[in-house]
């Protein structure tokens, strides 16, 4: 059995719970009440994804990852 690590990413609702994100397998995402639900349904989307990606023979990203948090600032242009 192949193990493969994924960088997740959890964004807070407004209206309670988390969704979740797998930058690295595109369409990878999940949900859930609380931070340990939304993490336990994004590992069972990632194995779903897997056995998908080898069933139709897709390429399967599994190189290393960097996180890097940026800032922007966009402000609003009068006239656009």
């Amino acid at each position: 059995m192949v193990q493969y690590q994924y960088l997740v990413v959890l964004i807070p609702q407004e209206e309670g719970g988390y969704t979740v994100s797998v930058p690295a397998l595109p369409g990878c995402i999940s949900e859930g009440e609380t931070k340990a639900a939304a993490l336990k349904n994004i590992k069972d989307a990632i194995e779903g994804y897997l056995v998908t990606a080898r069933k139709h023979k897709l390429p399967i990203f599994s190189g290393t990852q960097e996180l890097e948090e940026i800032e922007v600032v966009a402000g609003v242009t009068k006239g656009a």
